[in-house]
Protein backbone atom coordinates (compact mmCIF):
# COMPACT_ATOMS: atom_id res chain seq x y z
CA UNK A 1 0.00 0.00 0.00
CA UNK A 2 1.35 3.44 -1.07
CA UNK A 3 0.90 6.43 0.84
CA UNK A 4 1.29 8.42 -2.10
CA UNK A 5 -1.96 6.82 -3.22
CA UNK A 6 -4.43 8.78 -0.70
CA UNK A 7 -4.50 11.91 -2.56
CA UNK A 8 -7.44 14.27 -3.86
CA UNK A 9 -7.99 11.84 -6.53
CA UNK A 10 -8.45 9.42 -3.84
CA UNK A 11 -10.74 11.55 -2.15
CA UNK A 12 -12.92 12.69 -4.96
CA UNK A 13 -13.07 8.54 -6.26
CA UNK A 14 -14.32 7.66 -2.82
CA UNK A 15 -16.74 10.34 -2.06
CA UNK A 16 -18.07 9.45 -6.31
CA UNK A 17 -18.45 5.59 -4.94
CA UNK A 18 -20.33 6.61 -1.84
CA UNK A 19 -22.47 8.70 -3.97
CA UNK A 20 -23.12 6.23 -6.60
CA UNK A 21 -24.37 3.93 -3.85
CA UNK A 22 -26.38 6.28 -2.00
CA UNK A 23 -28.41 6.66 -5.65
CA UNK A 24 -28.24 2.70 -5.55
CA UNK A 25 -29.68 2.47 -2.82
CA UNK A 26 -32.21 5.17 -4.18
CA UNK A 27 -33.23 3.17 -6.67
CA UNK A 28 -33.61 -0.40 -4.72
CA UNK A 29 -36.08 1.59 -2.48
CA UNK A 30 -37.84 3.01 -4.69
CA UNK A 31 -38.39 0.04 -7.28
CA UNK A 32 -39.44 -1.70 -4.04
CA UNK A 33 -41.82 1.37 -3.03
CA UNK A 34 -43.73 1.61 -6.04
CA UNK A 35 -44.45 -2.28 -7.05
CA UNK A 36 -45.20 -3.02 -3.10
CA UNK A 37 -47.68 -0.08 -2.64
CA UNK A 38 -50.96 -0.52 -2.81
CA UNK A 39 -53.05 1.25 -5.33
CA UNK A 40 -56.26 1.46 -2.95
CA UNK A 41 -54.30 3.21 -0.25
CA UNK A 42 -52.70 5.48 -2.80
CA UNK A 43 -55.65 6.27 -4.26
CA UNK A 44 -57.09 7.35 -0.83
CA UNK A 45 -54.40 9.84 0.09
CA UNK A 46 -54.64 11.17 -3.22
CA UNK A 47 -58.14 11.75 -2.57
CA UNK A 48 -57.47 13.71 1.08
CA UNK A 49 -54.69 15.47 -1.13
CA UNK A 50 -51.63 14.23 -0.97
CA UNK A 51 -49.79 15.08 -4.54
CA UNK A 52 -46.93 12.48 -4.05
CA UNK A 53 -49.51 9.71 -3.74
CA UNK A 54 -50.88 10.89 -6.92
CA UNK A 55 -47.59 11.06 -8.76
CA UNK A 56 -47.36 7.67 -7.82
CA UNK A 57 -50.35 6.48 -9.06
CA UNK A 58 -49.55 8.24 -12.61
CA UNK A 59 -46.41 6.84 -12.93
CA UNK A 60 -47.33 3.08 -11.54
CA UNK A 61 -49.60 2.88 -14.66
CA UNK A 62 -47.52 1.74 -16.96
CA UNK A 63 -45.27 -0.89 -14.29
CA UNK A 64 -43.70 -2.16 -17.71
CA UNK A 65 -41.77 1.66 -17.95
CA UNK A 66 -41.13 2.42 -14.92
CA UNK A 67 -39.59 -1.07 -14.06
CA UNK A 68 -37.47 -0.88 -17.28
CA UNK A 69 -36.27 2.88 -16.06
CA UNK A 70 -35.85 2.34 -12.48
CA UNK A 71 -33.54 -1.12 -13.40
CA UNK A 72 -31.47 0.95 -16.00
CA UNK A 73 -30.66 3.70 -13.71
CA UNK A 74 -29.67 0.85 -10.85
CA UNK A 75 -27.47 -1.06 -12.75
CA UNK A 76 -25.84 2.38 -14.66
CA UNK A 77 -24.94 3.53 -10.85
CA UNK A 78 -23.93 0.04 -9.58
CA UNK A 79 -21.82 -0.72 -12.58
CA UNK A 80 -20.27 2.42 -12.54
CA UNK A 81 -19.52 2.32 -8.68
CA UNK A 82 -17.82 -0.90 -8.95
CA UNK A 83 -15.20 0.57 -12.22
CA UNK A 84 -14.50 3.48 -9.75
CA UNK A 85 -13.77 1.12 -7.09
CA UNK A 86 -11.64 -1.29 -9.28
CA UNK A 87 -9.64 1.01 -10.42
CA UNK A 88 -9.00 2.86 -7.02
CA UNK A 89 -7.88 -0.40 -5.18
CA UNK A 90 -5.94 -1.69 -8.19
CA UNK A 91 -4.01 1.82 -7.46
CA UNK A 92 -3.73 1.20 -3.66
CA UNK A 93 -3.19 -2.37 -3.46
CA UNK A 94 -2.00 -3.43 -6.83
CA UNK A 95 -2.70 -6.53 -8.65
CA UNK A 96 -4.80 -7.53 -5.20
CA UNK A 97 -7.15 -4.43 -5.96
CA UNK A 98 -9.72 -6.45 -8.20
CA UNK A 99 -10.27 -8.85 -5.54
CA UNK A 100 -10.37 -6.02 -2.80
CA UNK A 101 -12.81 -4.53 -4.79
CA UNK A 102 -15.00 -7.38 -5.76
CA UNK A 103 -15.20 -8.34 -1.73
CA UNK A 104 -16.11 -4.59 -0.26
CA UNK A 105 -18.59 -3.88 -3.02
CA UNK A 106 -20.13 -6.84 -2.90
CA UNK A 107 -20.52 -5.85 0.51
CA UNK A 108 -21.51 -2.42 0.42
CA UNK A 109 -24.19 -3.34 -2.69
CA UNK A 110 -25.80 -5.64 -0.53
CA UNK A 111 -26.23 -3.95 2.42
CA UNK A 112 -26.84 -0.45 1.71
CA UNK A 113 -28.26 -0.16 -1.83
CA UNK A 114 -30.18 -3.46 -1.73
CA UNK A 115 -31.32 -5.08 1.76
CA UNK A 116 -31.18 -1.92 3.76
CA UNK A 117 -33.63 0.61 1.29
CA UNK A 118 -35.75 -2.71 0.42
CA UNK A 119 -36.42 -3.22 3.94
CA UNK A 120 -37.63 0.19 4.49
CA UNK A 121 -39.38 0.71 1.44
CA UNK A 122 -41.42 -2.85 2.17
CA UNK A 123 -42.28 -1.51 5.57
CA UNK A 124 -43.50 1.83 4.63
CA UNK A 125 -44.30 1.70 0.54
CA UNK A 126 -46.78 4.15 0.46
CA UNK A 127 -45.11 6.76 2.09
CA UNK A 128 -41.86 5.76 0.34
CA UNK A 129 -43.94 5.52 -2.87
CA UNK A 130 -45.30 9.60 -2.60
CA UNK A 131 -41.64 10.16 -1.57
CA UNK A 132 -39.91 9.30 -4.32
CA UNK A 133 -42.55 9.67 -6.94
CA UNK A 134 -41.52 12.80 -8.28
CA UNK A 135 -37.55 11.92 -9.14
CA UNK A 136 -38.80 8.95 -10.17
CA UNK A 137 -40.91 10.13 -12.81
CA UNK A 138 -38.31 12.49 -14.09
CA UNK A 139 -36.13 9.04 -14.61
CA UNK A 140 -38.88 7.77 -16.70
CA UNK A 141 -39.01 10.69 -18.37
CA UNK A 142 -35.23 10.94 -18.90
CA UNK A 143 -34.81 7.10 -20.08
CA UNK A 144 -37.78 6.81 -21.89
CA UNK A 145 -36.77 6.40 -25.04
CA UNK A 146 -33.93 3.84 -24.03
CA UNK A 147 -36.58 1.67 -22.25
CA UNK A 148 -38.48 1.88 -25.31
CA UNK A 149 -36.21 0.55 -26.81
CA UNK A 150 -35.64 -2.06 -24.63
CA UNK A 151 -39.03 -2.97 -24.31
CA UNK A 152 -39.27 -3.91 -28.39
CA UNK A 153 -36.43 -5.97 -28.08
CA UNK A 154 -37.59 -7.85 -25.02
CA UNK A 155 -41.05 -8.13 -26.51
CA UNK A 156 -39.67 -9.19 -29.76
CA UNK A 157 -37.25 -12.20 -27.96
CA UNK A 158 -39.88 -13.04 -26.15
CA UNK A 159 -42.16 -13.91 -29.89
CA UNK A 160 -39.28 -15.85 -30.82
CA UNK A 161 -40.28 -18.64 -28.22
CA UNK A 162 -44.35 -18.12 -28.71
CA UNK A 163 -44.94 -15.90 -25.06
CA UNK A 164 -46.67 -12.87 -25.58
CA UNK A 165 -46.35 -10.36 -22.50
CA UNK A 166 -49.67 -8.37 -21.72
CA UNK A 167 -48.89 -5.23 -19.54
CA UNK A 168 -52.54 -4.58 -18.31
CA UNK A 169 -53.22 -8.82 -16.84
CA UNK A 170 -52.69 -7.29 -13.85
CA UNK A 171 -56.19 -5.47 -14.08
CA UNK A 172 -57.91 -8.60 -15.10
CA UNK A 173 -56.91 -10.52 -11.97
CA UNK A 174 -57.43 -7.55 -9.36
CA UNK A 175 -60.59 -9.70 -8.12
CA UNK A 176 -58.55 -12.73 -7.41
CA UNK A 177 -56.07 -9.86 -5.71
CA UNK A 178 -58.98 -9.15 -3.31
CA UNK A 179 -60.21 -12.37 -2.83
CA UNK A 180 -56.54 -13.42 -2.04
CA UNK A 181 -56.12 -11.04 0.45
CA UNK A 182 -59.29 -11.89 2.22
CA UNK A 183 -58.47 -14.98 2.74
CA UNK A 184 -55.33 -14.51 4.01
CA UNK A 185 -56.59 -11.71 6.39
CA UNK A 186 -59.13 -14.77 7.52
CA UNK A 187 -56.38 -17.73 7.78
CA UNK A 188 -54.83 -15.17 10.21
CA UNK A 189 -57.59 -13.66 12.16
CA UNK A 190 -57.37 -10.49 10.84
CA UNK A 191 -60.83 -10.35 8.86
CA UNK A 192 -63.77 -11.89 10.13
CA UNK A 193 -65.64 -15.17 8.70
CA UNK A 194 -68.78 -12.79 7.82
CA UNK A 195 -66.97 -9.78 6.42
CA UNK A 196 -64.94 -12.35 3.98
CA UNK A 197 -68.73 -13.96 3.14
CA UNK A 198 -69.92 -10.28 2.40
CA UNK A 199 -67.39 -8.99 0.33
CA UNK A 200 -66.96 -11.94 -1.73
CA UNK A 201 -70.46 -12.48 -2.01
CA UNK A 202 -70.51 -9.10 -3.44
CA UNK A 203 -67.83 -9.94 -5.86
CA UNK A 204 -69.29 -12.71 -7.51
CA UNK A 205 -72.98 -11.44 -8.16
CA UNK A 206 -71.15 -10.68 -11.77
CA UNK A 207 -70.64 -13.91 -12.65
CA UNK A 208 -73.63 -15.74 -11.03
CA UNK A 209 -76.76 -16.60 -12.68
CA UNK A 210 -80.47 -16.36 -11.43
CA UNK A 211 -80.91 -19.79 -12.19
CA UNK A 212 -78.34 -20.76 -9.43
CA UNK A 213 -80.79 -19.16 -6.54
CA UNK A 214 -83.90 -19.12 -7.70
CA UNK A 215 -86.60 -20.98 -6.27
CA UNK A 216 -87.59 -23.61 -8.44
CA UNK A 217 -90.78 -24.02 -9.84
CA UNK A 218 -91.50 -27.16 -8.37
CA UNK A 219 -91.76 -24.56 -4.83
CA UNK A 220 -93.55 -21.71 -6.05
CA UNK A 221 -96.99 -20.99 -4.47
CA UNK A 222 -99.32 -20.41 -7.02
CA UNK A 223 -103.46 -19.39 -6.99
CA UNK A 224 -105.45 -19.90 -9.65
CA UNK A 225 -106.94 -16.54 -10.92
CA UNK A 226 -110.41 -18.37 -11.71
CA UNK A 227 -110.90 -19.74 -7.85
CA UNK A 228 -113.60 -17.52 -6.35
CA UNK A 229 -112.64 -14.45 -4.78
CA UNK A 230 -113.35 -15.74 -1.40
CA UNK A 231 -111.01 -18.40 -1.71
CA UNK A 232 -108.19 -16.46 -3.56
CA UNK A 233 -108.78 -13.72 -0.39
CA UNK A 234 -108.15 -17.11 1.69
CA UNK A 235 -105.41 -18.44 0.05
CA UNK A 236 -103.58 -15.14 -0.04
CA UNK A 237 -104.33 -14.21 3.65
CA UNK A 238 -102.93 -18.12 4.38
CA UNK A 239 -99.63 -17.62 2.75
CA UNK A 240 -96.54 -15.98 4.07
CA UNK A 241 -95.80 -14.90 1.06
CA UNK A 242 -96.55 -10.94 -0.43
CA UNK A 243 -96.54 -11.75 -3.98
CA UNK A 244 -98.13 -14.42 -5.50
CA UNK A 245 -98.47 -15.72 -9.22
CA UNK A 246 -101.71 -16.15 -10.78
CA UNK A 247 -102.13 -18.64 -13.21
CA UNK A 248 -104.98 -19.92 -15.62
CA UNK A 249 -105.82 -23.72 -16.74
CA UNK A 250 -102.10 -24.34 -16.45
CA UNK A 251 -99.12 -23.08 -13.76
CA UNK A 252 -97.01 -22.53 -16.94
CA UNK A 253 -99.59 -19.57 -18.07
CA UNK A 254 -98.67 -16.99 -15.43
CA UNK A 255 -101.42 -14.13 -16.01
CA UNK A 256 -100.29 -11.76 -13.33
CA UNK A 257 -98.89 -11.60 -9.64
CA UNK A 258 -101.43 -10.41 -6.97
CA UNK A 259 -99.84 -8.44 -4.20
CA UNK A 260 -101.82 -8.77 -0.94
CA UNK A 261 -101.37 -5.17 0.41
CA UNK A 262 -103.49 -4.19 -3.57
CA UNK A 263 -105.59 -6.95 -2.22
CA UNK A 264 -106.35 -5.91 1.03
CA UNK A 265 -106.60 -1.98 -0.75
CA UNK A 266 -109.45 -3.53 -3.11
CA UNK A 267 -111.45 -4.79 0.22
CA UNK A 268 -110.75 -1.58 1.93
CA UNK A 269 -113.00 0.07 -0.87
CA UNK A 270 -115.07 -2.24 -1.57
CA UNK A 271 -115.96 -2.18 2.44
CA UNK A 272 -115.97 1.72 2.28
CA UNK A 273 -119.77 1.51 2.93
CA UNK A 274 -119.76 -0.29 5.78
CA UNK A 275 -119.25 -3.67 4.79
CA UNK A 276 -118.61 -6.13 1.51
CA UNK A 277 -121.54 -8.29 1.07
CA UNK A 278 -121.49 -11.54 -0.81
CA UNK A 279 -122.63 -10.08 -3.97
CA UNK A 280 -119.99 -7.44 -4.18
CA UNK A 281 -117.23 -9.95 -3.03
CA UNK A 282 -118.60 -13.06 -5.91
CA UNK A 283 -117.94 -10.11 -8.80
CA UNK A 284 -114.82 -8.73 -7.58
CA UNK A 285 -111.79 -9.51 -10.27
CA UNK A 286 -109.04 -10.33 -9.03
CA UNK A 287 -107.26 -9.09 -12.19
CA UNK A 288 -107.77 -5.64 -11.50
CA UNK A 289 -105.82 -5.41 -8.99
CA UNK A 290 -103.16 -7.89 -10.55
CA UNK A 291 -99.43 -6.81 -11.71
CA UNK A 292 -98.12 -7.54 -14.58
CA UNK A 293 -95.86 -10.59 -14.85
CA UNK A 294 -92.48 -9.52 -14.77
CA UNK A 295 -90.16 -12.61 -16.31
CA UNK A 296 -86.42 -12.56 -16.65
CA UNK A 297 -84.49 -15.53 -18.78
CA UNK A 298 -82.62 -17.58 -16.46
CA UNK A 299 -79.02 -16.74 -18.17
CA UNK A 300 -78.97 -12.93 -16.48
CA UNK A 301 -76.49 -12.62 -13.78
CA UNK A 302 -77.20 -11.43 -10.33
CA UNK A 303 -75.49 -8.04 -10.71
CA UNK A 304 -77.85 -7.22 -13.64
CA UNK A 305 -80.38 -8.32 -12.13
CA UNK A 306 -80.63 -6.29 -9.03
CA UNK A 307 -79.60 -3.54 -10.79
CA UNK A 308 -83.16 -4.23 -13.22
CA UNK A 309 -85.11 -4.87 -9.94
CA UNK A 310 -83.54 -1.12 -9.07
CA UNK A 311 -84.49 0.15 -11.95
CA UNK A 312 -87.92 -1.12 -12.17
CA UNK A 313 -88.80 -0.12 -8.50
CA UNK A 314 -89.82 -3.93 -8.29
CA UNK A 315 -88.25 -7.16 -6.11
CA UNK A 316 -90.13 -10.00 -7.94
CA UNK A 317 -89.69 -11.87 -10.75
CA UNK A 318 -90.48 -14.94 -12.92
CA UNK A 319 -87.22 -16.81 -13.99
CA UNK A 320 -88.09 -18.44 -17.46
CA UNK A 321 -85.48 -20.42 -20.07
CA UNK A 322 -84.73 -19.85 -23.79
CA UNK A 323 -88.18 -21.50 -24.64
CA UNK A 324 -90.15 -19.17 -22.19
CA UNK A 325 -91.28 -22.14 -19.85
CA UNK A 326 -91.26 -21.13 -16.39
CA UNK A 327 -88.52 -22.61 -14.47
CA UNK A 328 -88.69 -20.60 -11.00
CA UNK A 329 -89.05 -17.07 -9.71
CA UNK A 330 -86.42 -15.07 -7.78
CA UNK A 331 -86.37 -11.63 -5.58
CA UNK A 332 -84.08 -8.90 -4.35
CA UNK A 333 -84.00 -10.39 -1.02
CA UNK A 334 -82.52 -13.74 -2.79
CA UNK A 335 -80.00 -11.94 -4.01
CA UNK A 336 -79.22 -9.78 -0.79
CA UNK A 337 -79.07 -12.64 1.03
CA UNK A 338 -76.02 -13.95 -1.34
CA UNK A 339 -74.70 -11.21 0.24
CA UNK A 340 -75.67 -10.76 3.62
CA UNK A 341 -76.45 -14.17 4.71
CA UNK A 342 -80.13 -15.54 5.42
CA UNK A 343 -82.86 -12.57 5.59
CA UNK A 344 -85.85 -12.95 8.11
CA UNK A 345 -88.00 -10.79 9.59
CA UNK A 346 -91.48 -12.01 12.39
CA UNK A 347 -93.53 -13.04 9.69
CA UNK A 348 -90.55 -15.60 8.19
CA UNK A 349 -91.71 -19.17 9.26
CA UNK A 350 -88.66 -20.63 11.06
CA UNK A 351 -86.88 -22.60 8.08
CA UNK A 352 -85.22 -26.41 8.84
CA UNK A 353 -81.81 -26.83 8.91
CA UNK A 354 -80.93 -28.16 6.00
CA UNK A 355 -78.06 -29.86 7.65
CA UNK A 356 -76.79 -30.98 11.05
CA UNK A 357 -73.82 -32.63 12.66
CA UNK A 358 -73.63 -36.01 13.36
CA UNK A 359 -71.76 -37.89 16.47
CA UNK A 360 -69.05 -38.82 14.67
CA UNK A 361 -68.00 -35.23 13.01
CA UNK A 362 -69.86 -35.89 9.64
CA UNK A 363 -72.63 -33.87 8.06
CA UNK A 364 -76.03 -35.29 7.44
CA UNK A 365 -77.18 -32.06 4.25
CA UNK A 366 -80.34 -32.05 2.33
CA UNK A 367 -79.53 -33.35 -0.99
CA UNK A 368 -80.98 -29.74 -2.48
CA UNK A 369 -78.90 -27.54 -0.07
CA UNK A 370 -76.47 -25.33 -2.35
CA UNK A 371 -73.03 -25.85 -2.71
CA UNK A 372 -72.63 -22.48 -1.91
CA UNK A 373 -74.70 -22.10 1.35
CA UNK A 374 -72.82 -25.02 2.52
CA UNK A 375 -69.59 -23.61 1.79
CA UNK A 376 -70.41 -20.62 3.52
CA UNK A 377 -71.73 -22.34 6.77
CA UNK A 378 -69.32 -24.26 7.54
CA UNK A 379 -66.14 -22.76 6.21
CA UNK A 380 -65.64 -25.59 3.16
CA UNK A 381 -64.44 -25.20 -0.42
CA UNK A 382 -66.62 -27.24 -2.46
CA UNK A 383 -66.68 -26.45 -6.21
CA UNK A 384 -69.76 -24.66 -7.22
CA UNK A 385 -69.25 -24.40 -11.29
CA UNK A 386 -70.52 -27.94 -12.32
CA UNK A 387 -73.62 -28.07 -10.21
CA UNK A 388 -75.38 -25.78 -7.83
CA UNK A 389 -77.04 -28.49 -5.21
CA UNK A 390 -74.21 -31.06 -3.22
CA UNK A 391 -76.70 -33.93 -4.97
CA UNK A 392 -76.25 -32.11 -8.34
CA UNK A 393 -72.36 -32.28 -7.87
CA UNK A 394 -72.25 -35.99 -6.34
CA UNK A 395 -74.03 -36.76 -9.60
CA UNK A 396 -71.77 -34.74 -11.40
CA UNK A 397 -69.05 -36.44 -10.21
CA UNK A 398 -69.88 -39.60 -10.21
CA UNK A 399 -71.44 -39.84 -13.82
CA UNK A 400 -74.64 -41.71 -12.63
CA UNK A 401 -77.55 -41.46 -10.37
CA UNK A 402 -76.14 -43.23 -7.07
CA UNK A 403 -78.10 -45.73 -5.02
CA UNK A 404 -78.38 -45.77 -1.19
CA UNK A 405 -75.43 -46.75 0.34
CA UNK A 406 -73.30 -46.18 -2.72
CA UNK A 407 -70.15 -43.71 -1.14
CA UNK A 408 -68.18 -41.33 -3.21
CA UNK A 409 -64.80 -38.97 -2.20
CA UNK A 410 -63.66 -36.56 -4.19
CA UNK A 411 -62.61 -32.66 -4.17
CA UNK A 412 -61.25 -33.51 -0.31
CA UNK A 413 -64.29 -34.82 1.17
CA UNK A 414 -66.30 -38.28 1.50
CA UNK A 415 -70.45 -38.33 0.07
CA UNK A 416 -72.34 -41.21 1.25
CA UNK A 417 -75.97 -41.45 -0.13
CA UNK A 418 -78.34 -41.79 2.73
CA UNK A 419 -82.08 -41.08 0.95
CA UNK A 420 -83.22 -41.28 -2.51
CA UNK A 421 -86.95 -40.00 -3.83
CA UNK A 422 -87.03 -41.27 -6.84
CA UNK A 423 -83.99 -40.22 -9.05
CA UNK A 424 -83.26 -37.52 -6.64
CA UNK A 425 -80.52 -37.38 -3.55
CA UNK A 426 -82.72 -36.40 -1.00
CA UNK A 427 -80.15 -37.16 1.60
CA UNK A 428 -76.10 -37.21 1.89
CA UNK A 429 -73.54 -37.83 4.74
CA UNK A 430 -70.49 -35.66 4.42
CA UNK A 431 -67.26 -35.04 5.96
CA UNK A 432 -63.87 -33.63 4.84
CA UNK A 433 -61.91 -36.59 3.88
CA UNK A 434 -59.39 -36.48 6.09
CA UNK A 435 -61.64 -36.97 9.56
Amino acid sequence: MDPASFDGAFWITSGAILFLLVLSGFFSGSETALTAASRGKLRSAADRGSKGAERALVITEDNERLIGSVLLGNNLVNILATSLATALFTRVFGDNGVAMATLVMTALVLVFAEVLPKTYAITNPESAASAVARPIALVVKIFAPIVSFVRLLVRGVLRLFGIRTDPDAHLLAFREEIAGALSIGRSEGVVEKEDRDRILGALDLGDRFVEEIMLHRSGIEMIDADLPPREILRRCLDSQHTRLPLFREDHENIVGVLHAKELLRAMHRLAEDGEVTAEELAHFDVMSVAMEPYFVPETTTLDDQMREFLKRHTHFALVVDEYGTLQGLITLEDILEEIVGEITDEFDMEEENHFERTEDGAYMVDGGTTIRDLNRALDWDLPDLEANTIAGLVIHEAQMIPTEGQVFAFHGFRFEVIGKEENRLSLLKVRPADD
